[in-house]
């Protein structure tokens, strides 16, 4: 769901990750045609980073809980 908001309201998607300053950016990149483009790939990569950062989050845990 999150990647069919990132593709249609770009700006909506980097709020919703908690980054306010990078979406209200995003939505003044997206008011143009040609900024639409950037902004989706911009929206789309950090949506790709948060579940990266989570996934290591997840691994650093389980490495100090079995330590």
């Amino acid at each position: 769901m999150r990647y069919v908001i990132a593709f249609f309201l770009p700006w909506l998607s980097l709020i919703l990750q908690g980054k306010i300053l990078s979406g209200v950016i995003c939505l003044f990149l997206q008011i143009t045609i040609i900024g639409w483009i950037p902004a989706c790939i911009w929206s789309f990569t950090a949506l790709n980073r948060m579940y990266a950062d989570r996934r290591t989050q997840k691994i650093v845990q389980e490495i100090r809980r079995n330590n």
